[in-house]
């Protein structure tokens, strides 16, 4: 039983050192500006139809393609060991980064999945459109323009490109009901409308973004991992993870679409590093306490709506559809609560059932 006990102990030791590592790292990291220039977004299209012409106006960070790093892998382009050339492409003016592009081309464009009922389209490079270095700091969005001819009479368009080229937001524009959605790392559009009316449903579009908040809990939500594990610490028994995980989910539920409508908006450089501070509160206050106080909800509700302000920036990056608001922003909800899940569940089965000994704390 005591060696138990000690193993508990070292356990959420571990957890407050790694809570403590974490946020220092995102506090240095939010004091040199540089790390914004370093993150991982996704591409934006926007694809328009006519006579017989689709085109796709893409806004991209090309350093990242050109430097042939995995961006459905990392989150931060420092993660990659192309990082070094990430960076000596950010530094080239804008002429010079726009032909590197155009001699990638032909490498990129047979890793782009076109086609029009069932037949294979040819994409066409049309324009490179690059700003200047600008701010290092700052990640630097260029546009190209690619075009594809259809066959005669065709009326769908399926758009994809290769998982390594990471996510796409593909927003259809000049037509009614167009179509708009977040394609995950290596999927693709589906065919649809090219004249319009091949909006996305509303269970569709709820299924799409489910994807869309799990994946941004799990592999890519460190921060959001590292406070669910550490709610987890303080006991994993039911009643005290219930007490948490509600509060939790309701005070981040409430911010996120309150960010994401617009009722709420507070600068990133304010709200990561108050997160970060948020996982050493709760793992310092584990070692601390025996069990789950009456104040321990109310910490982690009041922490909760940062973390939604977390999720709703990650949101805004790309927009949500205007018709599906409502279908998108729940579902991307529940993906992040099943990633919550996922992670707890992890927890519990590494460590839970020795930790279950443990008295939980008194009642309420």
């Amino acid at each position: 039983m005591q060696i138990t006990k000690t193993r508990i102990r070292m356990v959420q030791l571990l957890s407050w050192i790694w809570a403590v590592g974490y946020a220092l790292t995102v506090t240095l990291s939010l004091t040199n500006a540089s790390a914004y220039a370093h993150e991982v977004s996704p591409a934006v299209a926007d694809l328009s139809y006519q006579d017989g012409v689709v085109t796709l106006d893409i806004e991209m960070a090309l350093e990242g393609f050109l430097a042939r790093i995995d961006l459905s892998a990392v989150t931060d382009t420092n993660e990659s060991g192309s990082a070094a050339r990430y960076d000596q492409l950010r530094a080239l003016e804008g002429p010079e980064l726009a032909a590197e592009f155009k001699r990638f081309w032909p490498l990129m464009a047979p890793r782009l999945r076109f086609s029009s009922d069932g037949t294979p389209l040819t994409p066409e490079l049309r324009k490179v459109s690059v700003p200047g270095i600008g701010n290092l700091d700052l990640p630097r969005l260029s546009e190209i323009r690619v075009t594809a001819v259809l066959p005669a009479d065709a009326r769908n368009v399926d758009i994809g490109w290769d998982r390594e080229f990471g996510a796409l937001v593909l927003r259809q524009v000049g037509v009614e009901s167009p179509y708009e959605a977040y394609l995950p790392a290596g999927t693709s559009s589906g065919p649809f409308l090219v004249a319009g009316g091949g909006e996305l449903g509303t269970w569709e579009t709820f299924a799409r973004y489910i994807a869309v908040g799990f994946e941004h809990i799990v592999p890519k939500g460190l921060d959001h991992i590292l406070f669910v594990l550490a709610l987890f610490f303080l006991s994993p028994t039911l009643r005290t993870l219930l007490w948490q995980v509600s509060a939790f989910t309701l005070a981040h539920t409430v911010t996120l679409a309150a960010g994401v409508t617009g009722l709420v908006s507070v600068p990133g450089e304010i709200v990561e590093p108050i997160i970060a501070a948020s996982i050493v509160f709760v793992a310092v206050e584990n070692t601390l306490s025996s069990g789950l106080s009456r104040w321990r909800p109310i910490i982690v509700f009041v922490f909760g709506l940062l973390h939604g302000l977390g999720f709703a920036s990650v949101l805004q990056e790309f927009g949500l559809p205007a018709d599906r608001l409502v279908s998108a922003l729940v579902g991307f909800n529940v993906g992040v609560e099943l990633g919550q899940l996922a992670v707890i569940a992890c927890a519990f089965t590494l460590v839970g059932s020795e930790m279950c000994i443990r008295d939980s704390g008194r009642p309420f």
